[in-house]
């Protein structure tokens, strides 16, 4: 058996530079919440594929309906030959969607496209062109979706032109000092400066910023955008990819705001670590594009269906929303306790929404200047400790905590211990 060293050499000589890497291990096994490598190594994975496994990694159930699904057939392309996974897939997300409204869905492989789609289908249906995005916001990294995001550094450097026709309003984020007034004044400034609003198509944000630091809407945000889509007939499009299928204590993050957005792009843990993504709204919206505009080859594979059906069977029978709650809320505890040390003084904020759990790490209490290098230390210690941690925000100085939900307390605990020791040693290390 190759060592994690060999491994990496073999790699660095075959795979694209461009591919960055944070753990220095490589993957030969992963049940739970837990990944060993092919040393034998184990560790406790706060990640989760990026939240892509909230049932865990290698469940029974999804593992059987994975294979159960293989055995008949891989592929036939849904557009050439339907079958009945893609089908049932698509009521029961229609069925759990925020939205007292008829639903249809689509379905395709990565968050990206469903966001790609999610344009397409809101230009069609309004006939404009203009689209409004949010300060860090996280769309994907596609040319659409790098044009909504708001992070240059790597994700846009040396990628220019963007598509045109997108504008970029502060997402309210009262920790840095931006206020839903802020907000409003400048959604007023946008419509009497650059775009009029009846020219506007959509308006995409996350509900939980994900990739740009756990930044939470505020439930007057939500409002607010919800009203100024029905007052100039623009399509309001959640981007539920990384807050959905129970990650923020519910199916879907809007669930907690009482809003339904026109439009939800879902996908990540949907397809149980499957590539599986989708579009879940209005039906009048969503059909006004006419056949054979909207899909692709492998949109909805049979295989990622079936995994993903029983995703939602095992997120029922289990409890995980309730659990996912509860799981949340313990670790938010031990994140306020940590906090109070003084050993863990650079924790500057708390962040959760269900069990969407962040800290944020800054140099100075009182400025909240951020603190990235320390933010990048603590995951780099916390990982020789046999813990997983992933990092967000605009300076990666937010370790966002994205543990499978079907996650034993006990292993949570251990990785939440792991996680405080490395903070102290980190600072300790930093002077």
């Amino acid at each position: 058996m190759a060592t994690n060293a060999e491994l990496y050499q073999r790699r660095d000589k075959s795979v694209a530079g461009a591919i960055a890497y944070s753990s220095t291990f490589a993957a030969a096994r992963a049940e739970g919440g837990e990944v060993w490598d092919i040393e034998g190594h184990r560790y406790i994975d706060f990640c989760g594929g990026i939240g892509c496994q909230n049932v865990g990694h290698g469940h029974p159930k999804v593992i059987a309906a994975m294979e159960q699904q293989i055995k008949s057939f891989t592929h036939t392309c849904f557009q050439i030959s339907p079958y009945e996974s893609y089908v049932a897939l698509a009521e029961r997300l229609n069925a759990l969607a925020p939205g007292d409204f008829e639903k249809k869905s689509m379905f395709l492989s990565a968050g990206g496209e469903a966001v790609e789609n999610a344009v397409k289908i809101a230009r069609y249906y309004t006939r404009r062109p203009a689209l409004i995005t949010f300060t860090n916001g996280y769309h994907g990294r596609s040319y659409m979706g790098m044009g909504l995001s708001a992070r240059l550094q790597p994700f846009k450097v040396g990628f220019r032109p963007f598509p045109t026709e997108i504008y970029r309003i502060p997402f309210p984020d009262a920790y840095h000092g931006i206020t839903l007034d802020d907000t409003k004044r400048a959604f007023d400034t946008l419509f009497r400066s650059d775009v009029e609003p009846e020219q506007v198509a959509a308006i995409f944000f996350e509900p939980v910023q994900g990739e740009g630091g756990y930044n939470i809407a505020e439930p007057e945000f939500i409002s607010y955008l919800r009203d100024l889509c029905d007052e100039h007939g623009i399509v309001l499009v959640a981007d539920e990819i990384q807050t959905g299928f129970g990650r923020a204590g519910k199916m879907f993050a809007m669930e907690h705001f009482g809003v339904a957005p026109d439009l939800t792009c879902v996908g990540k843990s949907m397809g149980g670590g499957l590539p599986l993504s989708g579009i879940v709204g209005k039906a009048s919206i969503v059909d006004s594009v006419p056949p054979g505009a909207l899909g692709g080859t492998f949109g909805g594979n049979p295989v990622a269906c079936a995994a993903a059906l029983a995703v939602l069977d095992v997120i029922e029978e289990e409890n995980l929303l309730e659990k996912g709650l509860q799981l949340g809320q313990h670790i938010d505890n031990r994140f306020r306790e940590m906090a109070n040390t003084p050993e863990c003084h650079c924790i500057g904020d708390v962040r959760s929404l269900g069990c969407m759990n962040a800290i944020e790490i800054v140099s100075n209490r009182e400025t909240r200047e951020p603190a990235g290098d320390l933010a990048a230390d603590i995951a780099r210690i916390a990982l020789s400790k046999g813990l997983i941690l992933v990092t967000a925000g605009p300076t990666r100085n937010v370790i966002r905590v994205l543990v499978p939900l079907s996650t034993s307390s006990s292993i949570v605990d251990e990785g939440l211990n792991v996680l405080e020791e490395s903070i102290r040693e980190a600072v300790s290390q930093s002077g």
